[in-house]
């Protein structure tokens, strides 16, 4: 009887260390009822204050709807000009072959991406990249994963003449809309005349991607003070977003990223699947296996995930963030390399629980608006 006592008590003491383990990882200790009259207040100074670490700090934005878009004031939105942007960005006859548009990659019926771990491009070729989705990329100040083209104008381009891509030049794309009469009256419309210019392409399809936007989200209407919109799972994975499991120091502001470069230990240098990241464009040792922070709007109809397209599911995302993401060990012949990774500081092990796992997953499933559906519209074709 003695043993059997003794053994109940181990029991019971491993249950409250268990205890304190957790509530150690999440000291706020709000009901989820508090949770839920706080963030549904619609006033952000009344939520818990977020977990950041030193690096988050400055630029610091908390989450919340999206403002208004704004458009560069050399590049002012038109609806004849976003019209016409629409037409090109459908158009294949801006590549080399007549048959890839900006659609192949960015595919409205696949969350404006295209559903593969990367994209297939001129003459079947793969890139190495995965092709984030385009919703909500006016809110973006630099672009692609490592950052390269400083405006949307710019990164149109970019597609257009990479070889693995497009594989043409903007001046014999520019030739070939030229050449489609039928065209013309749609450049008078959106520029004044039907001079078809580079610059004009470029213009207009930026004009195009900036005008897709998401519409409120679940997550946008239960801030701004419908208390009903999130469940208990998806409020409590909101909450464990911004504290416990540490999302908020790189997913803030209401465009869900800081918009800034991080290694989060996916570099695979010296491997399969190796990628420099950011330090392709800034050849600083310390930008070595950096990538841009996704946004995380329409995250759960934009898989698969990460810079390289490696991880199917949001929870297998999730999951590797608890475990503290991949090892940075160097090999023998790697000690004193100077290029080699160092992952961020702000990555480390979360200890969350199975069902906290589920919660963040409901979480970030709730801030997808709806299936975002565009039928192509009809391409010019006269004067060919």
């Amino acid at each position: 009887m003695k043993d059997r006592y003794l053994a109940f008590l181990a029991i019971i003491g491993a249950v409250c260390l268990l205890s304190l383990s957790y509530t150690s990882g999440d000291p706020t200790g709000y009901t989820i009822e508090e949770l839920r009259t706080l963030y549904s207040s619609g006033d952000q100074s009344k939520w818990p204050a977020p977990h950041l670490f030193n690096e988050a700090k400055e630029g610091f934005q908390d989450i919340g709807p999206l403002p208004k878009m704004k458009f560069p004031e050399d590049n002012p939105y038109s609806e004849d000009k976003m019209e016409l942007g629409k037409m090109l960005f459908f158009d294949p006859r801006l590549s080399k072959s007549g048959q890839i548009s900006c659609a192949n990659c960015h595919n409205p019926e696949i969350g404006w991406s295209d559903g593969s771990r990367v994209s297939f491009g001129h003459d079947r070729q793969t890139g190495t990249r995965n092709a984030p989705t385009l919703v909500n990329i006016g809110y973006a100040k630099t672009f692609f994963w490592d950052g390269r083209a400083l405006t949307l104008e710019d990164q149109v381009k970019g597609p257009i003449e990479n070889p693995v891509e497009m594989n043409f030049h903007m001046s014999l794309a520019a030739k070939n809309i030229r050449k489609i009469k039928d065209y013309k009256p749609f450049f008078v419309k959106a520029f004044g005349n039907g001079e078809v210019t580079e610059e004009k392409i470029a213009k207009a399809i930026a004009t195009f991607e900036r005008s897709l936007i998401s519409p409120p989200s679940k997550f946008d209407k239960f801030v701004s003070g419908k208390k009903d919109a999130l469940t208990d799972s998806e409020l409590n994975g909101l909450h464990l977003f911004r504290t416990k499991a540490n999302c908020i120091n790189c997913h803030n502001t209401p465009y869900f990223s800081d918009q800034k470069f991080h290694n989060l230990g996916l570099t695979y240098y010296g491997r399969k699947y190796k990628d420099l990241g950011r330090y392709l464009v800034t050849q600083k040792n310390e930008d070595v296996g950096k990538f841009k922070t996704p946004t995380l709007r329409e995250v759960s109809e934009n898989k698969p995930y990460m810079h390289n397209g490696l991880f199917p599911e949001l929870a297998n995302i999730v999951m590797m963030y608890n475990a503290g993401m991949g090892r940075e060990t160097p090999k023998a012949d790697q000690i004193n390399d100077p290029k080699f990774p160092h992952k961020s500081e702000m990555i480390e092990r979360l200890n969350l629980t199975d069902e906290e796992v589920f919660d963040i997953v409901a979480f970030l499933k709730s801030l997808n608006s709806y299936k975002y559906k565009m039928r192509p519209p009809e391409l010019p074709k006269s004067g060919e």
